[in-house]
């Protein structure tokens, strides 16, 4: 016996208004159906079967996970896209369906679906809804489910049934290759529904046990661009909750965006409208300033990360400060008690224990040791129209504002660059270098006056 996982994910998505197949509009920085291999992933099934239809090529392409791939060509209703995927599925297997436009779902209602399915019990996941239109009804006699009926083929009074069905279900692989054999497509939308296997499940004497999510929005599908956006509040708000409850601070649950992992510390403050991109981690003691984007980056205890920074690919030590207005492009690694101040842009560059850049500066390709101070306006030029040369600051070393430094070059240790200075050769340790001219004054001098036309 074995789980195998089939999820549907052809349809178009007609809603959306879109060319993109539906189940790739990201939530979270990520397609849908991404999150929904992600968490079907967690019942370690023995296979994971999706099956697709329009937009096919650029969802294979998209998609990295390790599936089976099932084609359905035409749409002709759930239970045909299921008969598409029962390819490799044993008669003692039990199956989980699910859909690729349903991302919330948590990995513990799945699991809870098939705890209890077996060869005699299918299961299904429903709702107790206060408006159940557009959805299936739950038919039950004597508190038994017998049947699901669809919205369009429900008389008076299935229509005021209000228990759901949330489409997700669990069976046994032979009753449900058995099963769909059997239906047809004589209802008011020409489909083979999946749900009609429950009806022919209870006349074989099976019984249907139902299973509820925690939340309600687990079972919600996404077929519009609104409602892409609620659910999109929902995950973040339930990321924000599990950041507070792990003793973050969030200034506003509201305006905070994770878009892919965080992990944290204790007694970290996060400000509005900040946005974590990637793999992501925080120390302890950790200040993030509003309007920030973290992208694949670990900042260490202490850290101050001040308004409107973006770090991208860099790994912070303890006690750091950047910003504002910094950015810290990939490569760039701060150890201790390093500052990096505002305007300043860093790539590729080590910078040592204490040292600063602390205005308007770019720094790039460079290995800065401990104790530098970089005055504003430097730039380190690391690139001749071909390639990229490394710049050496030693420990110690001071350079003056307004200074180009010409990559590849080397500054000795405790070395002084004057202010204004362009540096094309290596400064020896304890050395005063500067390469600006005599001062000359013209008296007299007028100023050129625009032409009158």
């Amino acid at each position: 016996m074995a789980i195998r996982i089939i999820v549907l994910a052809a349809g178009k998505g007609t809603r959306m208004k879109s060319s993109m197949p539906k189940v790739l509009h990201r939530l979270a920085g990520k397609p849908m159906l991404g999150h929904v291999l992600d968490t079907v992933s967690t019942v370690d099934p023995a296979s994971i079967t999706v099956v697709i239809g329009h937009g096919s090529d650029q969802v294979q392409q998209t998609i990295e996970h390790s599936v089976n791939w099932a084609m359905q060509t035409e749409q002709l209703g759930t239970g045909h896209a299921v008969q598409q995927g029962l390819e490799g599925i044993e008669d003692d297997d039990t199956v989980l369906i699910t859909y690729g436009d349903v991302p919330l779902t948590r990995s513990a209602t799945f699991k809870g679906l098939l705890d209890v399915t077996n060869k005699n019990q299918l299961g299904l996941l429903s709702l107790i809804v206060d408006d159940p239109s557009g959805y299936g009804r739950i038919k039950r006699v004597d508190g038994a489910v017998v049947g699901v009926v669809e919205q369009k083929d429900a008389n008076e009074e299935e229509l005021a049934i209000n228990e759901i069905n949330a489409g997700v279900l669990a069976v046994n692989g032979g009753s449900l290759k058995k099963y769909l054999g059997e239906i047809d497509n004589q209802n008011a939308q020409g489909e083979y529904y999946l749900t009609d296997i429950f009806s022919l499940a209870v006349k074989a004497g099976q019984t249907i046990q139902t299973v509820h999510p925690q939340d309600e929005w687990e079972a919600e599908g996404i077929n519009s661009r609104e409602q892409l956006a609620e659910l999109e509040r929902v995950y973040q708000h339930t990321r924000a909750a599990e950041l507070m409850a792990a003793g973050v601070t969030v200034r506003d649950p509201a305006r905070l965006d994770i878009r892919g992992s965080l992990s944290t510390g204790t007694d970290n403050e996060i400000d509005v409208n900040c946005v974590f991109i990637g793999d992501c981690s925080l120390g302890n003691n950790v200040s993030i300033g509003p309007n920030c984007v973290i992208i694949d980056s670990h900042i260490g205890d202490g850290c101050e990360i001040k308004a409107n920074c973006v770090l991208e690919g860099s790994q912070l030590g303890s006690s750091c400060i950047v910003g504002p207005f910094a950015r810290l492009r990939p490569g760039s690694e701060l150890a201790n008690e390093a500052k990096i101040g505002n305007f300043v842009e860093t790539k590729n560059a080590t910078i040592g224990l204490g040292s600063k850049v602390n205005h308007l500066s770019y720094v790039g390709d460079s290995e800065v040791g401990a104790k530098v101070n970089i005055g504003a306006g430097t730039i380190t030029a690391n690139y001749d129209g071909a390639n990229k040369h490394k710049t050496v600051l030693e420990d110690g070393v001071s350079i003056g504002s307004n200074t180009v430094l010409v990559a590849p070059v080397t500054i000795g240790a405790d070395a002084t660059i004057g202010a204004s200075s362009t540096i094309t050769k290596a400064v020896n340790a304890k050395t005063l270098a500067f390469t600006r001219g005599d001062r000359r004054d013209i008296e007299g001098w007028k100023r050129p006056e625009k032409i009158k036309k």
